[in-house]
């Protein structure tokens, strides 16, 4: 596959992508083994929201990412797992290795009866097993669905009646940190209305007491079964290039999540590319993503992307602070990281923990830091990159999203230009647009729009499963003939790119999108909430917190600090602990105009504390109520 590797090649690369794209990804995507090859590269467009890649190929994902390293290099190192406890040992596959363990977890599933384009939900912690699991959904056709192992028993309840899901694959319980976390208890509780599910299989991995249902089927007993038969080294089922990968629900502007579908070619196709290029990835190198696979970032750039290029991924199963603040950089030292990828969120963590967390550790294999979640602030950046990088590593302060599947805007490391708090320029295939609030497109530099992209590529979202008009909605009409990303940003006078944020009401809460309505459905669950609105407010670790502001019934009668107890308990049980709101008030009104409508803004500048640029109030039904609110937040009567 093509590696760009001056600013000069990226150029070129670049204005062949945007002018020729058929012709500049058939060349990429010689480098994969194709079953059967395609007819037409693309085709479809944005106001249908329909687009195909590589239409009518045949191929298996796994082909890719598996089997032509385990033949080419069978032992170089595929992943290396790294414990939560740092007294555990580490366990390590090689491609080979790789290879078995997938096709004996793909034989487990077979057994069980899932077939191509059954869905399965995966709910665990961060173990090998996880990433078995994944890898085999796709060497057999089963389209993976996995959710984070923070989320609440509703919020799993809800994707898998979305999915329609056959299948849960989980285990007793999974640690991060000092927190053991009691899986298989809470999908017990999501399965307790009656979903019709057939199996779930479970991992024992902490030996936790658990329930046992009729459907519930022990994965150490199947693994042993399905090695017994030894019958497992099948190849993987031939799936056509647009039939579903994978389904990752995200947070939208409305209270239901989003069931985001990524196809097979495409999605192969670039996340390959943008691995390569953006990390300028070499041979035999070790790559750390930080992320969980739970989020697209773990799919993409800690078990597609690498894989895909014969890399060795790390998977780390706990947090950076646990058991101290050194323990990401113990485990560079341990494996000779030289590509690390993180989030700002843990970056400004760790840095605010001090600098002796570094020292005495070995980092000199760093050549490549990365930066993915949400915009980077300076101070984090260039503690980063002094700190962390020695000064030496070129960071890749990457814009991507669930919906494009990989790296939309990034330097290419030690490539293309660098800028403090700039995603930069846009990828080969990236064709970034400004617009205007009327959808006029702003063509000038030093300017801020909203920012869209004019051109497919080839792993962007196929649709919202089961609800494409819902895709259409949230993507391709606002602006008519543009996907719209729901974010703004700044283009400056070189063309570089620097994110702005949402513009829609979705958070960016430590990197994890979080829909306001999500969250206000919650609250509005607990007991004497009568109305909530949510907002967000500049948070020094997580770049932006939870604001609530929530009316009760009887408030006068009632325990402040009790009933805000019960609320954030509400929310933890509807979303999970990662819509916990950082702070919470309990107001006597919300500021609305005459026809109802909450003035978010106003609620806005007052969660941000900036109280004498509020504006113009007189068209409130009530501007009495911006007073009080103003009252109750500065006499600091709040939740955290």
């Amino acid at each position: 596959m093509m590696k760009i590797t001056s600013f000069q090649a990226y150029h070129v690369a670049y204005q062949k992508s945007i002018e020729s794209p058929d012709e500049f990804w058939e060349e990429m995507a010689q480098y994969f083994s194709w079953r059967q090859p395609w007819q037409e590269v693309l085709s479809g467009d944005f106001a249908s929201a329909r687009s195909e890649w590589f239409r009518g190929a045949k191929l298996n994902i796994t082909d890719n990412a598996i089997d032509r390293h385990a033949l080419a290099q069978p032992h170089q190192m595929a992943l290396i797992w790294e414990p939560n406890d740092p007294q555990t040992p580490t366990r390590s596959f090689t491609y080979l290795q790789l290879q078995q363990e997938v096709m004996k977890v793909a034989e487990m599933l077979r057994t069980l009866g899932v077939k191509k384009g059954d869905r399965v939900c995966i709910y665990m912690g961060m173990v090998p097993e996880l990433t078995f699991a994944v890898l085999a959904c796709a060497r057999i056709g089963a389209i993976h669905s996995v959710i984070f192992g923070g989320f609440s028993a509703k919020s799993i309840a809800d994707r898998l009646e979305d999915a329609g899901a056959q299948f849960i694959i989980t285990m007793d319980a999974a640690q991060r940190g000092n927190k053991m976390i009691p899986l298989k208890s809470v999908v017990d509780e999501a399965l307790s209305n009656g979903y019709p599910i057939q199996k779930v299989l479970v991992l024992d991995y902490l030996h936790t007491p658990c329930n046992h249902a009729h459907h519930d089927v022990d994965w150490k007993d199947l693994y042993q079964q399905v090695e017994a038969m030894n019958a497992y080294a099948t190849k993987g089922q031939e799936m056509d290039a647009e039939d579903p990968l994978f389904i990752l629900y995200t947070s939208g502007s409305t209270g239901k999540p989003k069931g985001v579908v990524h196809s097979t070619a495409g999605y192969m196709v670039w996340t390959a590319f943008t691995f390569l290029n953006v990390f300028q990835y070499q041979p035999g190198e070790v790559h750390f993503c930080t992320a969980d696979v739970g989020w697209v970032t773990g799919h993409s750039y800690l078990i597609y992307g690498p894989l895909l290029n014969g890399a060795t991924s790390v998977m780390f199963e706990g947090v950076p602070n646990y058991p101290d603040a050194g323990r990401f950089w113990e485990i560079v030292a341990k494996h000779k990281v030289n590509l690390f990828y993180t989030a700002p969120t843990a970056i400004r963590s760790l840095m605010s923990a001090g600098d002796e967390w570094l020292e005495g550790k070995d980092l000199s294999s760093l050549r490549v830091l990365g930066s993915v979640g949400e915009p980077i602030n300076q101070e984090a950046w260039q503690w980063y990159h002094d700190r962390v990088g020695k000064g030496n590593c070129p960071i890749v302060d990457t814009f991507w999203q669930t919906e494009t599947g990989g790296i939309m805007i990034s330097n290419l490391a030690g490539v293309t230009p660098q800028k403090p708090v700039f995603a930069t320029l846009p990828l080969p295939g990236v064709l970034p647009v400004l617009l205007d609030d009327q959808g006029m497109e702003i063509t000038e530099n030093n300017v801020t729009g909203n920012l869209c992209f004019a051109q497919p590529w080839p792993s962007m979202i196929r649709t919202t499963w089961g609800d494409h008009e819902r895709c259409l909605l949230n993507y391709f009409t606002t602006y008519p003939g543009y996907y719209f990303t729901g974010d703004g940003a700044y283009r400056d006078e070189e063309g570089m790119y620097r994110l702005a944020g949402r513009v829609d009401d979705v958070l960016n809460v430590s990197g994890h999108r979080i829909g306001t309505a999500e969250v206000e459905n919650a609250i509005n669950h607990a007991p004497q909430v009568i109305e909530s609105a949510v907002v967000g407010y500049p948070h020094d670790i997580k770049g932006q917190g939870i604001f609530a502001f929530v009316i009760c019934d009887h408030q006068h009668e009632m325990d402040i600090p009790s009933i805000q107890t019960k609320i954030v308990k509400t929310v933890v049980e509807q979303i999970g602990p990662i819509a916990k709101p950082d702070r919470l008030v309990i107001v006597s009104g919300l500021p609305k105009t005459r026809s109802g409508k909450i003035m978010r803004r106003i609620l806005r500048k007052i969660a941000e504390g900036e109280f004498e640029s509020i504006g113009d109030t007189t068209t409130l039904l009530d501007p009495s109520v911006v007073e009080e609110i103003i009252r109750i937040v500065t006499a600091n009567k709040v939740a955290h």
